[in-house]
């Protein structure tokens, strides 16, 4: 896509392992606003497997960690009617590996806001090769305050 990712709009100076588009060392996760939902796509290399041909499962949940996250910022900012995103953080998540995840094959992340309040949201994943889902996520993502040391990381 040649649009900016929510990651490139809001945050390019981030340097986060799993979505910021400033570490050349990173997953650089791009996720987009779709139909009513978070979705990213993203292929991983060979460094980032288990073992052969399957995807290592700490980047999955990496993968799901920074994208749900910016669904809940994206989320809490369009709620709120802000002009950005607050700076969110991970309260809990957890992970499904319902099969292994290919570990060369493009792969799609859909997320969406299943419950929030003012400062908080609840985001249900999916992880996607070739239409199969191989992974799901469940994850709580908090607004954080002056003084948090994610406060104003974007």
């Amino acid at each position: 896509m040649n649009e900016p990712s929510l990651q490139e709009r809001y945050a390019p100076a981030n340097a986060c392992f799993g979505c910021g588009p400033a570490n050349p060392k990173g997953l650089r996760i791009r996720s987009f606003v779709k139909d009513g939902e978070v979705v990213a796509d993203w292929t991983p290399e060979g460094h980032h497997q288990a073992f052969p041909g399957v995807l290592n499962g700490g980047i999955i949940g990496t993968l799901f960690d920074c994208h749900c996250n910016w669904a809940a910022a994206h989320h809490l900012m369009v709620k709120a009617g802000a002009a950005s995103p607050p700076c969110t953080v991970t309260a809990e998540f957890s992970v499904k590996l319902r099969r292994p995840t290919p570990g060369a094959a493009p792969l799609t992340l859909r997320a969406r806001v299943t419950e929030s309040d003012h400062d908080r949201a609840t985001v249900e994943a999916t992880l996607e090769s070739g239409g199969v889902t191989c992974a799901t996520s469940t994850g709580r993502f908090v607004a954080v305050r002056p003084g948090h040391p994610a406060y104003h990381r974007w």
